[in-house]
């Protein structure tokens, strides 16, 4: 990403990492074999903490680097391409095989380990399907509003790369802190019912509260001086619409970062509850595989989420996808209102959903 100096080449870049993505699954599975179901909706938290963790941390490091490397955008690349390198350096030094041999040899190995079949048969069991297509419409508005939120503060508060690592690192600190400690407390005294049912209550607000932000640039903005910084990193001419200069204040960002408090909880704790939720819902040989077509599904949404959300960006403006997304998290909100039941499936009835999902 940081070599690329034409669109092909970004594509080619962003490519290359949607084929490592398949890790996040395997993380899960991981997680799986080391947890009950007391204690997985905690577990599942951990990689969402992880991810927090990163969303602070990172974009300080973009900051620093940055700043040491004159605002060259290629340097939080860089810097990425050498944190991914210490992250393959780990799993191949210190992770250990969660799953035992004698384990592992009583698994079938007949089964195929994806089919559009099994994905069909986990969309239409009643207790697992439901799950799926919400962990797939949160993520579809979560990871849209994530993907174009930089470009949004763009054109309504002309943020620029800074302000927007800062926006970010707000956004990990409140992950951390759900998944790290609150989320820990809420799935002892709530059921995941509960959790997600909050998830997509904040969520909605925060994406609502997100498209009314007033476009109030910051005091210091200048169009002028921003236009010239993002100039010198472009490899094509820009057609970049900023807010023009006057009207400066800090009720832009007071708002959005008030804003992302709500998205940002809602968006930490849908997705390990959700998960969670599957896991307790299906025979334990068939969580690694379901767990799978749940990630599957979150990556077939962070894939789509920019198409349709950029094209609704571009044709109606940069207040209508999040408006929009306000909308379908408050439908899901009633659908799981109605479809989620309180209670899980007795254990020695989830084996007829293992044979639906082989």
């Amino acid at each position: 990403m940081g070599l690329a100096n034409s669109l092909p080449l970004l594509f080619l870049a962003r490519v290359i990492d949607g084929l490592s993505g398949a890790n996040i699954a395997t993380a899960q599975a991981v997680i799986a074999d080391k947890t009950d179901e007391r204690n997985r909706t905690q577990g599942l938290a951990l990689i969402g903490a992880a991810f927090g963790i990163g969303f602070t941390i990172g974009p300080v490091a973009a900051f620093a680097a940055l700043a040491l490397a004159g605002n060259d955008y290629r340097a939080p690349a860089f810097l990425a391409a050498g944190f991914s390198l210490l992250s393959l350096l780990l799993t191949t030094f210190w992770l250990k095989e969660s799953l035992p041999r004698e384990a592992r040899a009583g698994v079938s190995r007949s089964r195929p380990p994806f089919s559009l079949q099994a994905l069909l048969q986990a969309l239409r069991h009643p207790q697992v399907g439901f799950l799926l297509v919400l962990i797939f419409a949160q993520q579809f508005v979560f990871g849209g509003m994530e993907q174009l939120l930089s470009l949004f503060t763009l054109n309504r508060l002309g943020f620029d790369a800074r302000a927007n690592s800062l926006l970010f690192v707000f956004v990990g600190l409140i992950a951390v802190v759900m998944l790290g400690s609150v989320i820990r407390v809420w799935s002892r005294q709530h059921s995941d019912r509960w959790i997600i049912l909050v998830g997509l209550g904040t969520l909605a607000v925060g994406v609502l509260a997100t498209a009314l932000t007033p476009a109030v640039p910051l005091p210091w903005y200048s169009r002028q001086a921003l236009l010239a910084e993002l100039q010198r990193s472009a490899t094509a001419p820009l057609n970049v619409v900023l807010p023009p200069d006057g009207n400066n204040g800090w009720l832009g960002a007071i708002w959005i970062f008030a804003a992302m408090m709500p998205a940002s909880i809602g968006g930490a704790v849908l997705a390990p509850t959700i998960n969670s939720a599957i896991s307790k819902r299906i025979a334990a040989d068939e969580v690694s595989g379901t767990l799978g077509i749940s990630a599957a599904l979150v990556s077939a949404a962070n894939a789509l989420a920019p198409l349709i959300w950029g094209m609704l960006y571009q044709t109606l403006g940069e207040v209508a996808p999040f408006l929009l997304g306000s909308a379908v998290l408050i439908t899901l909100f009633a659908l799981a209102a109605q479809r989620i039941p309180s209670q899980t499936v007795p254990t020695a009835d989830l084996q007829t959903i293992g044979a639906g999902l082989h």
